[in-house]
């Protein structure tokens, strides 16, 4: 495998910006209640050495698997450093899981230590860290006087000795094991090394150069999708060894809106379910009708973009993406006509994101774009996308059978889903191999294509299309909040029956007979992380949609009526 060139390597990036810009704003920190804690380049690389030399003073051995359990902050990529730097490896977990989880992880893993930080449920996932882990608490942790922590991130710095000189690791050292969401079972833990995060790093860099400009120290991110994501790991923390840029980070739920507008990034990602979120809460202030009058005037066209833009904090974003599930093209329109390009990429855990994106100037709506510089794809002869690059995981930890299967002999991976590559080199992915099931007529059905033309709905949030062994398939949509809530009035309901059941015909009008839903079954009960129908990455959960709403399909299907209500 292709090596990277040292100094592109996560350490040696964070020495050259300390060296470079030691005072130089790196992590903005909300605190609460207004207050923000700036950490320069200096400051937290200090602190890290400091905390390394913690975690290299408890003698355990090179390679020593050490967690971090927290919401995204400012400690969360310093600790990295500081695991990295004392020569161990990092286990991030997601901060909504469960105490089984937890436990499953963490023992899997091996897991010397744990970083506990801001967490909203501190107290069920405390019975998962088993006895005998070193915890240490970031500021903004749950105070818990109840649990032996080893200490605080204050007390530790302060009284800690920084570990000398600029540790480095070799490029092909273990970096970090990354656990998938785990949609079904026990997830499996990726292995990255620091040539993988580096080569990535690297290939963002040279492809937001194709879009407008490489990221430089004078851009800004916010960072809120979690970091025990490889997404945000890699555009957001590696992406910024790479180039320097500033990070501001979100402080909760409500106050996104003001977290987003206080960075007013310039480079930005986030999920379909966010930029509808977006469009939807424009919309809520100002009907379409009404924006397509206003945008159709060329005076002022110009005002209604930017007054849109700076109201969503995205008016000085000169990059915009999005991942994760397909996103709407409609939606995808939308944001273009007030000039911004969201711009479709589309990565797995194992290839740690880096895989494909658009270009402004090869854009097509219903593709994820080309592959990035470096990366290698095809389609199989059974139709499944298999892509090599230098960014491939090591393997699945302490999992060489699941490996195996994995990869290819010749070193490709087994994506699992399905795709077509155009005459342009951009690939189009059509379904999951996997996914597909079969009606009692005999014929297969695959339903995230179906999926991708349901969301597209404005008050559609969510959706699952099923019905393996039923004459048809049929679709279960879960609604926005907003939607819900106008629902509960009876008239704005049937108003909103009425639009689900015209947009049920058109889709099916686009449909195969064998592929066309016969009815659209709406549920009140919203689908979170936390009642297990969705993942931390906010992907829908189907074998979860289909086991609770399992027993409801036949009388669904006897109703005969386009939508079905389902209290």
């Amino acid at each position: 495998m292709q090596r990277v060139d040292p100094e592109l390597l996560p350490l040696q990036r964070v020495y050259h910006w300390e060296r470079t810009q030691p005072q130089a704003i790196w992590l903005s920190q909300p605190m609460g209640g207004g207050q923000m804690r700036d950490y320069t380049w200096q400051q937290a690389v200090a602190e890290a050495r400091r905390m390394a030399a913690h975690l290299k003073a408890q003698g355990w051995e090179p390679g020593s698997r050490v967690a971090i359990i927290s919401k995204n902050c400012a400690w969360w990529l310093i600790s990295d450093l500081a695991i990295w730097m004392a020569g161990y490896v990092s286990v991030p977990l997601y901060p909504t899981l469960t105490a089984q989880s937890v436990r499953q992880i963490l023992e899997h893993s091996d897991c010397k230590a744990c970083f506990i930080g801001k967490l909203d449920d501190w107290e069920t996932m405390k019975p998962g860290v088993p006895d005998g882990v070193h915890c240490i608490t970031y500021p903004l942790a749950p105070a818990d006087t109840s649990y032996r922590f080893a200490g605080s991130w204050d007390q530790i710095v302060a009284s800690t000795e920084p570990l000398p000189g600029d540790p480095v690791r070799a490029g092909s050292e273990l970096a970090t094991i990354v656990y998938t969401s785990g949609t079904t079972g026990m997830p499996k833990g990726v292995m990255h090394s620091f040539d993988n995060i580096g080569w990535a790093s690297d290939a963002l860099y040279h492809r937001l150069d194709a879009v407008s400009a490489p990221a430089s120290p004078a851009d800004r991110m916010l960072s809120y999708l979690p970091l025990s994501h490889v997404a945000e790991r890699w555009v957001v923390e590696s992406g910024t060894f790479r180039s320097g840029f500033r990070i501001y980070f979100a402080e909760s739920l409500e106050t996104f809106a003001e977290d987003i507008r206080r960075a007013r990034p310039t480079l930005f990602i986030s999920v379909p379910r966010l930029w509808v979120k977006f469009q939807q809460g424009v919309l809520a202030k100002m009907p379409q009708r009404k924006l397509d009058l206003l945008l159709r005037v060329p005076i002022i066209s110009g005002l209604v973009r930017r007054k849109i833009l700076q109201g969503l904090g995205l008016d000085q974003c000169r990059f915009a993406g999005g991942g994760a599930a397909p996103m709407p093209p409609s939606m995808l329109a939308w944001f273009r006509r007030l000039g911004l390009d969201v711009l479709e990429g589309y990565g797995m855990t194992e290839n740690f994101g880096c895989s494909h994106s658009n270009l402004p100037q090869n854009f097509t709506a219903g593709s994820v774009g080309t592959p990035y510089e470096g990366v290698e794809h095809r389609i199989a002869e059974d139709g499944e996308v298999q892509m090599r690059s230098p960014a491939l995981m090591q393997g699945y930890y302490r999992e060489p059978e699941k490996t195996r299967e994995t990869m290819t002999e010749d070193g490709y991976l087994r994506t699992g889903d399905k795709g077509e590559i155009d005459e342009q080199g951009r690939l189009r992915i059509t379904g999951r191999v996997k996914d597909l099931f079969k009606t009692s007529k005999g014929k297969y059905v695959a339903p995230a294509p179906i999926e991708d033309k349901l969301v597209a709905h404005s008050s559609v949030e969510a959706c699952c299309v099923a019905g393996a062994n039923f004459s048809q398939p049929f679709g279960i949509v879960m609604l926005s909040q907003d939607a819900a809530d106008r629902a509960a009035k009876p008239a704005e309901r049937d108003t909103l029956k009425a639009s689900l059941a015209e947009h049920l015909q058109v889709i099916n009008a686009q449909l195969d007979p064998h592929e066309q839903m016969s009815f659209l079954a709406v549920v009140s009960e919203q689908w979170t992380v936390t009642n297990g129908f969705i993942t931390p990455t906010l992907k829908v959960k189907r074998n979860v949609i289909e086991e609770k709403y399992g027993p409801h399909f036949e009388p669904w299907a006897r109703s005969k009526q386009p939508v079905v209500w389902v209290e």
